[in-house]
């Protein structure tokens, strides 16, 4: 559940493929994730506190995002009233049930923009992999971006919990770490006792709020450069 950070796509693919090669935790080790488990998980608050936030990289990939579905809505009019974000999971076998729990969340709490998966092209994708800061969310800066999900922190922590407050940066909402764990973006501070998985009112009333606005402005954008 670490903020968003802007690399690049092949200093971080470079990055996941070396700590998968060292790393001891296995994809199907990740898969029985359903609660949160202490075990000898090394994910720990102090990764997720203090200057592992970058609230800069957070606001960078949903605008990317954003920019890319704008994109796709001012190419076919018709979408417009029906805001799709897609992504791709198929980097993220070991996590395919989270991500579609986490895709099911959101689009049961929000009504302005929904998630679908899709095996081409998509807006974001999902990663797996070990990496000792944990879980993120990342944009190449260049309109695409990722979710990377860390074996250890989604067997410390709440799998489907860190899936969906992941996915909630791709929607527009920063990290919040000294929120109570009603709060999904509160991520990893209420510690791994806590197993919320659903976004609070605030939260929801704030992606609606952003996906309404914010898009109209994203379009608007794209039709006076045209």
């Amino acid at each position: 559940m670490k903020s968003s950070r802007t690399r690049l796509t092949a200093l971080a693919l470079g990055l996941g493929l070396a700590s998968a090669a060292l790393g001891t935790a296995s994809p199907a080790s990740a898969q029985a994730t359903g609660s949160a488990t202490s075990g000898s998980a090394t994910a720990s608050y102090a990764q997720y506190a203090g200057s592992a936030e970058n609230a800069a990289g957070n606001k960078a990939f949903f605008e990317a995002v954003m920019q890319s579905v704008a994109e796709r809505q001012a190419a076919q009019p018709s979408l417009q009233a029906a805001v799709t974000v897609y992504y791709n999971a198929s980097q993220a076998p070991s996590f395919r049930s989270q991500i579609s729990s986490a895709a099911s969340i959101w689009n049961s709490s929000v009504s302005n923009v929904k998630l679908q998966a899709t095996s081409g092209s998509a807006d974001f994708s999902f990663r797996e992999g070990n990496d000792s800061r944990g879980s993120y969310a990342s944009t190449n800066g260049h309109g695409k971006g990722y979710i990377f999900l860390d074996y250890a922190q989604n067997r410390q922590y709440d799998s489907i919990r860190v899936t969906a407050h992941e996915t909630g940066h791709v929607l527009g909402l920063p990290d919040h770490y000294s929120g109570p764990c009603s709060e999904l973006m509160s991520g990893g501070g209420p510690g791994p006792s806590c197993t919320n998985r659903y976004p609070n009112a605030n939260e929801r009333a704030r992606v609606n709020q952003l996906w309404a606005n914010g898009l109209a402005k994203a379009l608007n954008k794209l039709n006076k450069a045209h």
